[in-house]
């Protein structure tokens, strides 16, 4: 996928209209697969999420005036966490989880695949331009897609920096210090 940049992609409004990338040209972007059920299962220990949604929006304020924003694009190949259809999404971020009225500050997209046969051609590029480097995929049992392969994205609320170019920049899994990921933006900016 050599000379191409997210700006060559598009994505689906929770109601089903198209968006060119290219309409967020000159931004620097955060491109993250999110949920609505926001658990991570480790061991036998089910550990909320819901502080990433609080996190996003946090970055939104941090740098949304400075051309920056998160792109959020739901998926339900980890552990059927998103079953939802595209409409109920923002009810039940709204209501649900995290609740509490919550309301992103940035965009949500239709529910997309992120690995497998089906994935969506933007994160074929994401994942091709910038390889997983964590040799542990983990538990298959709880991944909904097929072929597994060693750079696909292991969970939910992976993320991905974009520079004002278009241009992948680097990838954060689930656990990255937010720090790092703050740092890396305030880089780009």
């Amino acid at each position: 996928m050599a000379n191409k940049s997210v700006y060559d992609f598009s994505a689906e409004t929770l109601d089903g209209q198209p968006v060119p990338l290219s309409n967020y040209r000159g931004k620097v972007l955060l491109i993250v697969n999110v949920t609505t059920l926001t658990l991570y299962i480790e061991g036998n220990l089910f550990c909320p999420l819901f502080s990433q949604y609080h996190r996003l929006n946090a970055l939104m304020e941090m740098f949304g005036h400075l051309n920056f924003t998160v792109l959020g694009f739901p998926c339900n190949q980890f552990g059927l966490q998103s079953p939802e259809v595209n409409h109920e999404m923002l009810n039940i971020l709204k209501y649900v989880r995290p609740g509490g009225g919550f309301v992103p500050k940035f965009p949500v997209f239709s529910k997309v695949e992120v690995n497998g046969l089906n994935e969506d051609p933007l994160f074929t590029f994401l994942k091709e331009s910038l390889p997983f480097v964590n040799p542990v995929i983990g538990d298959i049992k709880k991944f909904y897609w097929s072929p597994i392969k060693v750079n696909d994205i292991r969970w939910n609320f992976e993320k991905f920096l974009i520079t004002a170019n278009g241009m992948p920049f680097k990838r954060y899994e689930l656990h990255c210090p937010i720090v790092q990921v703050e740092k890396d933006i305030a880089e780009l900016l």
